[in-house]
């Protein structure tokens, strides 16, 4: 067991503008930012000031503590519906596995029904199956649309690795429930084969679909990791338009899938 799980921690509100500029360096350790990639303390300093939720997630111990964790979302408003939408949750690798980032994500959503919304959103990269189990699993959200190219994080778009995102909605009038990985079961729309994706299924119509992600993509060839982009690009951009969502990642022993159900 790692140090970070033994430790405690407290989620707390952050207010003042010199603890906001500590959050800046908490983007930078959990994704080696540069300063143009960070946002700035400013930004959280009129965010709180205007709605948004601004959390810093703090070592119990110490008297002076320096974040090793932050949660950021603000107000959204669109065709007249309000909701809450979460653009920063960041952990220091050393805290991953803590816990602090459900518990960054309850606090959230507490402060959000406190605002009178009931929902929430935010974006991930379904390349990352460790954020898929904290999102789909651990706080039983659902991913409802596939965006290509969601930013531009790189300076050339003709060389730049593709920075696709799932959308997550969180219904926050449900009571949170997490659940274990189930084992994969349904209909296999996409499958590894030697490290790379095979050849996308496209015209299943099951219930209940599976599309494999790789569990740490950074440890494949070079070459499979933009193959895998693609794949789930296709897989997963076709079935979610086509009524589906994602709501679950399923595993089975060093594999894990993505669990697509009809929506509604």
């Amino acid at each position: 067991m790692s140090e970070a799980r033994k430790r405690p921690f407290v989620i707390r509100a952050v207010t003042d503008p010199w603890d906001m500029r500590a959050l800046e360096d908490v983007q930078v350790q959990a994704w080696g930012y540069t300063d143009r990639e960070v946002l700035p303390a400013t930004m959280f300093r009129i965010g709180a000031h205007t709605g948004a939720i601004v959390l810093g997630a703090y070592p119990a111990e110490g008297a002076s503590p320096r974040p090793f964790g932050l949660a950021y979302g603000f107000p959204a408003l669109r065709d007249g519906q309000v909701w809450h939408h979460s653009h920063l949750l960041a952990l220091h690798p050393d805290w991953r596995g803590s816990g602090a980032a459900v518990a960054l994500k309850l606090a959230q959503r507490e402060r959000a029904l406190a605002q009178g919304l009931t929902r929430m959103t935010w974006t991930f990269d379904p390349l990352v199956a460790r954020n898929a189990r904290l999102n789909l699993g651990k706080l039983g959200a659902r991913a409802v649309s596939y965006h290509p190219d969601w930013y531009a994080l790189g300076a050339d778009r003709a060389t730049a690795f593709p920075a696709d995102r799932l959308m997550i909605e969180w219904d926050l009038t449900r009571p949170h429930t997490g659940r274990p990985a189930q084992p994969p079961e349904g209909q296999r729309a996409l499958e590894a084969e030697d490290g790379f994706p095979g050849t996308p299924h496209l015209n299943l119509d099951g219930e209940r679909l599976l599309a494999e992600v790789p569990v740490q993509v950074d440890t494949l060839p070079a070459a499979a990791r933009p193959a895998w982009r693609c794949a789930l690009r296709e897989v997963l951009g076709t079935y979610l338009g086509r009524g589906y969502a994602v709501t679950d990642l399923a595993r089975e022993g060093e594999r894990a899938f993505y669990v697509l159900t009809r929506d509604g």
